[in-house]
């Protein structure tokens, strides 16, 4: 594993909002050895770009004054880019989840162990019959996390974690999701919003649970409607590296605009081969610190 700047350790850890500056981040370029169709990535996938897209993605981030840690490639897991999923850091460390994709199944003590060994202690692991993915996990607030029950993640996985997360002071709030297009289709809570920055964020409506708008509104933040031609190219995948600038994929001009016109500040990447994967910036994103 390599890392740039200085090891883990304590102080240098600790996620309790998704918009404040990202201090410290994860990534993992993808590997070429693995079984990319079974894992239903849209075909045909040049993994040489796939590879390039992601090593530019990165470097815009370090650009943005994020500290990168780059985690070794993970053979035969050719979803395990995507690093937002299979463990939550929260306040006091990381929580390491179950997947419910057949394929990931053996990502989060993978990257749990992984992100121990940076000195980033290990607070809790979810354990059979819960499942669970980061991609349905987000904070409303610094005192309470969102969570989607999916196909993804299950009712399970939101008791196991409103008790771990209790001792903190923290509140669980579950939003059922729609079945969309099914099981085999990943739809996450965060297929549908990502916050911007305190009082903004991006919604896809027609999908979004309507106790999620209103819990938005409840907190006073502003929401954007990603428009319909944006949404299959991942235009509500945006992630903020300090409140009010993002980074977005490439080939969403209707979104990108529209946040501009809000003041936000836009960096986008290109994206055609990390899209057939269907995960966006925040997917390719484990965030270890934000202050």
């Amino acid at each position: 594993m390599t890392t740039d700047g200085s090891p883990g350790g304590h102080g240098e850890y600790g996620v309790t909002s998704m918009v404040s500056t990202l201090r410290r981040v994860a990534v993992r370029p993808p590997s070429p050895h693995g079984d990319y169709t079974v894992a239903h990535w849209a075909q045909p996938l040049d993994l040489g770009m796939l590879a390039a897209q992601h090593s530019a993605f990165v470097d815009l981030l370090r650009s943005l004054g994020c500290e990168i840690v780059v985690l070794p490639p993970a053979d035969g897991m050719p979803d395990a880019c995507f690093v937002y999923d299979p463990a939550f850091v929260v306040g006091d460390g990381v929580i390491e989840l179950r997947g419910a994709k057949a394929v990931r199944t053996g990502e989060p003590p993978l990257l749990a162990t992984q992100l121990a060994d940076l000195g980033i202690p290990v607070v809790g692991r979810l354990t059979s019959p819960a499942t669970a993915d980061g991609g349905d996990m987000f904070w409303l607030d610094g005192r309470t996390l969102a969570v989607g029950r999916t196909y993804r993640t299950n009712q399970a996985a939101i008791d196991q974690l409103r008790t771990m997360l209790a001792a903190q002071g923290v509140t669980v709030e579950s939003f059922d999701m729609p079945h969309d297009l099914g099981p085999e289709y990943c739809l996450h809570l965060m297929s549908v919003v990502s916050p911007v920055r305190e009082d903004l964020a991006v919604v896809f409506e027609r999908l979004a649970p309507v106790a999620l708008l209103q819990a938005l509104h409840a907190r006073g933040i502003q929401t954007l409607a990603v428009p319909d031609e944006d949404y299959a190219s991942l235009g509500c995948n945006v992630l903020a590296v300090a409140p009010g600038i993002v980074v977005i994929a490439r080939g969403n001009a209707a979104t990108t605009a529209m946040l501009r016109h809000h003041g936000v500040e836009v960096h986008e990447y290109e994206a055609s081969e990390i899209n057939k994967g269907e995960g966006g910036p925040t997917c390719l994103t484990r965030p270890i610190l934000r202050r």
